[in-house]
Formats: C-alpha cells, sequence, structure tokens
C-alpha cells in the first residue's frame, strides 16, 4: 500500500463517519467525554461532548489566555474550539482546521448553537495549513497528529504558523519505541495504528525546530500504545 493509498483509507474512513460516528462505548474510558473535566463538559451541549472520539483534553493542558490566538487541528465537531474561544475571549480567536466539509458544517453550527462568535473554521489538511506564518499563539489536536501517513510536514507547518514563543499542547497516541506502524488504513484511522514511537516524536519535534518538548503518558489505548500529552514550545 502505497503512502496516498493510506491516506485516501484515513479520509474516506472520516468522510464516511462524519457526524454519525457514536460516543465511545459505556465504560470504554479511552476515549471521548471521559477525557474531559466536568466543568469543561457542563460548558457545552452534553450532545457536543458525544462527538469527541479524542484521547486526551488538550484544551485543559494548553494553559490559555485571554486575547490567545489558538489553532485546533482535526477540529471535528468543534468541542475543543468552542472551549477554547471561551477561554480565550472576545480578544482571542479560535480556529478549527479540518479537510471534512461536512466536519466544518458541523462545527459551524455547533459555534452557533453555542453562541460563540470569535471561531473560524477552516478546510485545509494539517500538512498544509492555510494560514499564514507566525499568526498562532498555541497549537492543540486530539488524536489527529497519528493519522497522517507523512507527520515532518505536519510538525513544520505546525512551528511555521506559531509565533516566536508560541506552543503546541497536543493529546496523540503514541508507541513505545520499536512498535511497528501498520499500513491498515481503517487501523490508522481508528487512532493508533500510525502512532509514532515516543523516541521518534521526540526527534521529529526537535528537527522542526520545537524546544522544551516533552511527552507524558496519560493511559494506555491498545498493546504498546499510549494516550499522551505533548508539548513543546516554538523559540
Amino acid at each position: 500500500m502505497t503512502e496516498q493509498d493510506l491516506h485516501d483509507d484515513v479520509r474516506e474512513y472520516y468522510r464516511e463517519a462524519a457526524g454519525t460516528r457514536p460516543a465511545a462505548p459505556a465504560g470504554d474510558d479511552r476515549w471521548g467525554a471521559s477525557q474531559y473535566d466536568d466543568q469543561a463538559l457542563d460548558a457545552v451541549d452534553e450532545s457536543l461532548a458525544n462527538m469527541s472520539m479524542g484521547c486526551g483534553n488538550p484544551f485543559a493542558m494548553a494553559d490559555l489566555q485571554p486575547g490567545e490566538v489558538v489553532l485546533d487541528l482535526g477540529s471535528g465537531g468543534g468541542l475543543d474550539v468552542i472551549l477554547s474561544a471561551r477561554r480565550v475571549g472576545p480578544t482571542g480567536m479560535a480556529y478549527g482546521l479540518d479537510f471534512l466539509e461536512e466536519m466544518l458544517e458541523l462545527g459551524r453550527a455547533n459555534a452557533a448553537e453555542a453562541d460563540v462568535e470569535n471561531v473560524t473554521f477552516l478546510r485545509g489538511m494539517i500538512e498544509d495549513i492555510p494560514l499564514p506564518d507566525r499568526s498562532v499563539d498555541v497549537v492543540i489536536s486530539n488524536c489527529v497528529l497519528n493519522l497522517a501517513p507523512d507527520k515532518t510536514p505536519v510538525f513544520a507547518e505546525m512551528a511555521r504558523v506559531l509565533r516566536p514563543g508560541g506552543r503546541i499542547a497536543i493529546s496523540d497516541v503514541v508507541a513505545d519505541d520499536g512498535t511497528e506502524p501498520s499500513d491498515d488504513g481503517e487501523a490508522w484511522a481508528e487512532c493508533g495504528a500510525g502512532a509514532l514511537a515516543r523516541t521518534t516524536y521526540l526527534t521529529m519535534l526537535a528537527d522542526a525546530g520545537f524546544t522544551d518538548a516533552s511527552i507524558e503518558y496519560t493511559h494506555d489505548t491498545g498493546p504498546g500504545l499510549h494516550a499522551a500529552t505533548v508539548r513543546a514550545a516554538r523559540p
């Protein structure tokens, strides 16, 4: 299977699932709304919280401040965009980036329902972010980077759009060193099979120019796979 075939498989999986993917099964606390605290969940409609199939809560780890500009890579139904917009306030901005028009429409509808105006949803790929250089203070993402077949341009794009002193706070699936990725497109889309090994992840962040990188495991998601909070700074 070529890299393009794999990417197409992932895209098709999410296109078919857009707007219909169920909440995590009862008792499965690895994914979705179970990763958010009660305060965050109380701030949004229950149906929006249940759309999350992420592996963590990047919003809680980003330490957002009023007036900041935040970008959510793979914004889906818009949960983290809406929470971030409320945190940065009317002087800030929250961007959501997704490649599926279905998800963008859903995110915009959810933002309108939540009466949040300082949001903008953009269509594009995380490997080619449609924002200017040095235009963002914080990049967040929830269980999306592991889906990219080629992660090098993703890290480069994050570094490009961040202002000096900007930071990333990403929830992602990270593999134990020595774990080999799968070439099964559906397995990638279901989060984990495309996860980078921990050492590789840190090396790629450094190669992209990030400093002070750290990976903190939060819980196991499968054999040799862990949900993790990834932090780093742009000098």
